[in-house]
């Protein structure tokens, strides 16, 4: 027997604001149909298989790296292409590993500085 994700959980001092930012980033963990309240202590998006991406409030800032990340593909548009638009929502480049259009990652941070990684989409490059 083996144990299946249930959640992906972040800690956040804003839920709501954490939830509606990246509702906008991501195509395949949504919005509920009851939308987070500025003041929920836990907000989150709905994913593929009953998943969810929670943001839970807590009252101290991201002060070190995450021992743990998101790594984004995209599925519309290049690599680049999408490094600029969630840099556009409001992302921040914490280091850039691409090498070219066919090699490496870029790694973001959200908001509140949770570090991200934006790989090529599936198929592009070596």
């Amino acid at each position: 027997m083996a144990s299946r994700t249930s959640n992906i959980c972040l800690d956040a001092r804003d839920p709501h604001a954490q939830t509606v930012w990246w509702s906008r980033v991501l195509e395949d963990f949504v919005l509920e149909d009851e939308a987070p309240a500025p003041d929920d202590e836990e907000c989150g998006l709905s994913g593929p298989d009953d998943r969810y991406l929670l943001f839970l409030k807590v009252p101290e800032p991201k002060t070190v790296k995450n021992r743990m990340h998101l790594c984004l593909r995209p599925t519309d548009r290049s690599r680049d292409q999408e490094v600029q638009r969630i840099l556009e929502l409001g992302a921040t480049m914490v280091d850039d590993r691409r090498e070219g259009p066919d090699r490496g990652w870029a790694v973001l941070a959200d908001p509140e500085g949770n570090e991200f990684c934006v790989l090529r989409p599936l198929g592009e490059g070596a």
